[in-house]
């Protein structure tokens, strides 16, 4: 990315070809979302490898303690990802709607005000996060045996923000352009140097939780110390001017109205999932390790889902842009029949294969029995979450991201908190009751979507022009 007189990518410039990895507005669109899905699997499959590899060789070398430290803190860090996600979803949707239109000029404006915007979110967040370091880890009701660990991990990891922050703001202007491969060949260089630094810093150094975050901070940099090195000769035939880079009232506007609403909705989604952690601190550090464990289980398993939500976004935000409002009400329904397939499949997978899943953590017999509960009933959310997913990415390219906050907010709000806290309190010798408040809010926020697209569809904002 450059400055005045210079291109954003190496490539044409005449505003006209050239600028998409691969246009999103035509041919089968079927085939459309599985080669943009596929990347996007790919890149998630690896970032939740890459947060994973703390997790599962921490297991090797740290005990019980220390693997509630790497947990906790991890889950911590991966709300502060998803937010940054859910707001870079305005950057990818607003690019994706010029690039649909042809409107290369405007393109380059959201591009050069993405840069500023999210430039500023970075300082902010570091010095914000490492103020409230002590803060952070008391209000998740740590385990007094992982305190000092999941402040150690935190510390160093919110030094490296700024990277975070640059990795999902790269990914999410290329993947506005209709280019979903780049982001996965980023995301493999970190996931490759995190899980080699791990064993380096928690096998050989025996550093701990500490070593885990100096793996992660250190992998997230020489990531996009490469991202910015190929961006360099990626072909857009976008110009990027310094002129770009002055904030835009209507631009940013534009992109936080979009992206503030899903940052807050994916921030509270985490949030309930911290006070489902802080529940299960309360209940013992057997407890809390199972729940830990079983977070990161799911966090994969949810990555077909979780690809579909941001595919159905941007294939049919360059729609919308292009006008084909039909050919993206195609891209939800065929997304949506994907997710659930997949959901089905899965959920039978676990049910028969939860020990040796949950084993592959943890060696210690009690957390193993605790998970594998946790889990079984925990996993039908794969279904119902999937469908609400897809309805999430549809309804942020629609312009109207703020009807995910609301699915999300009542459903998390009414039943997924409330029930994992009645469970916990009723069942106390079992995690299987409060692995069922997850499907049953994603279940609601089903209903919800449906009722808001039939809304939609009524008023004729989902027709052709």
């Amino acid at each position: 990315m450059t400055v005045e007189g210079v291109s954003l990518t190496a490539g044409n410039h005449d505003g006209q070809e050239g600028y998409m990895e691969k246009n999103l507005t035509s041919g089968s669109v079927f085939k459309t979302i599985v080669t943009f899905a596929l990347p996007y699997l790919l890149s998630y499959f690896l970032q939740t490898l890459y947060g994973m590899a703390d997790l599962f060789i921490a297991g090797q070398f740290i005990g019980v303690d220390g693997i509630t430290a790497v947990a906790n803190g991890s889950q911590v860090l991966y709300m502060l990802t998803v937010v940054i996600v859910g707001l870079a979803m305005g950057a990818t949707v607003t690019i994706g709607r010029t690039v649909g239109a042809n409107r290369l000029d405007d393109a380059a404006e959201a591009i050069g005000n993405t840069i500023t915007l999210f430039a500023g979110v970075a300082l902010v967040l570091t010095a914000m996060l490492l103020l409230n370091v002590q803060g952070i880890v008391t209000l998740i009701g740590t385990p007094a045996e992982a305190v000092c660990g999941t402040t150690q991990y935190l510390a160093i990891c919110f030094i490296g923000i700024p990277f975070i922050v640059a990795y999902n703001i790269i990914s999410s202007i290329f993947r506005g352009l209709g280019d979903s491969k780049s982001p996965m060949y980023f995301i493999a260089v970190a996931c490759v140097c995190n899980i080699a630094l791990d064993y380096l810093f928690m096998g050989h150094f025996r550093l701990g939780p500490s070593g885990a975050a100096l793996g992660t901070t250190l992998a997230q940099t020489i990531s996009v110390i490469v991202a910015f090195a190929a961006i360099r000769h990626k072909r857009t035939g976008i110009r990027l001017h310094a002129a770009n880079l002055r904030p835009r009232r209507d631009v940013l506007g534009g992109i936080l109205k979009i992206g503030v609403p899903t940052a807050v909705q994916d921030g509270c989604i985490q949030v309930a999932f911290i006070i489902i952690t802080v529940i299960a601190n309360y209940r013992g550090l057997n407890d809390a390790a199972a729940v830990g464990v079983v977070e990161k289980v799911i966090s994969m398993l949810f990555l077909v889902p979780s690809s579909m939500l941001a595919t159905v976004s941007a294939i049919s935000a360059q729609n919308i842009g292009a006008g084909k409002p039909e050919r993206a009400i195609r891209t939800l329904k065929y997304a949506t029949a994907i997710t659930v397939a997949y959901g089905i499949a899965i959920s039978v997978v676990v049910e028969l294969t939860a020990s040796f899943i949950i084993g592959l953590f943890t060696a210690d017999a009690t957390v193993i029995v605790l998970g594998v509960q946790y889990i079984r009933s925990y996993i039908v959310d794969a279904i119902f979450a999937g469908v609400h997913f897809c309805f999430s990415g549809f309804f942020a390219a629609c312009g109207r991201s703020y009807i995910g906050f609301i699915h999300n907010i009542i459903a998390i709000t009414l039943v997924r908190v409330p029930g994992s806290y009645l469970a916990s309190k009723m069942f106390p010798h079992t995690l299987f009751p409060m692995g069922i408040a997850a499907p049953a809010g994603s279940l609601l926020s089903v209903f919800i979507c449906l009722g808001f697209y039939a809304w939609l569809r009524r008023r004729g904002v989902l027709e052709a022009k």
